[in-house]
């Protein structure tokens, strides 16, 4: 990455990096528990360390959270909106896992309740993230 990135590119890129590990480790035996009930569209059953709920579907919205994080850190706007965009998908996410069965077909993501507060502190972290480090666009930043 160039020296010329803001802070809040560098960090669009960071969290690009995170959800691309975490989506590969969510289809890796051993990280991801009760791997054989790794399915698409299903309630949980696979668990990341043992303890946040997954499924297929999950770990490709990691990967492309990922993959947007890497294209979007290329402009400061681009940065900005994924945070802020991203944010609020996952508080939107929260909500959802709050107010579902968690046991049936509405789970299409395979939640339990540490992945619902997970999508929580990452909706605040995203949303704060994308607010704090830009708040101010650095005048010589052209991208």
């Amino acid at each position: 990455m160039g020296g010329d990135r803001t802070d809040l590119q560098r960090a669009a890129q960071l969290f690009g990096i995170i959800f691309l590990i975490v989506g590969v480790a969510g289809f890796i035996p051993g990280i991801t528990t009760n791997y054989d009930e790794l399915t698409a569209f299903d309630h949980t059953g696979a668990e990341v360390l043992g303890i946040i709920g997954v499924n297929i579907l999950e770990n490709i919205v990691h990967l492309l959270y990922g993959v947007a994080g890497l294209a979007l850190s290329r402009t400061w706007d681009g940065s900005r909106a994924y945070f802020l965009g991203g944010g609020a998908i996952y508080l939107v996410l929260w909500l959802y896992g709050l107010v579902i069965d968690k046991d049936s077909s509405a789970n299409f993501l395979g939640m339990n309740a540490a992945s619902d507060w997970l999508h929580f502190i990452l909706g605040v972290a995203m949303i704060g993230i994308g607010l704090l480090l830009g708040r101010r666009r650095d005048p010589a930043m052209a991208t």
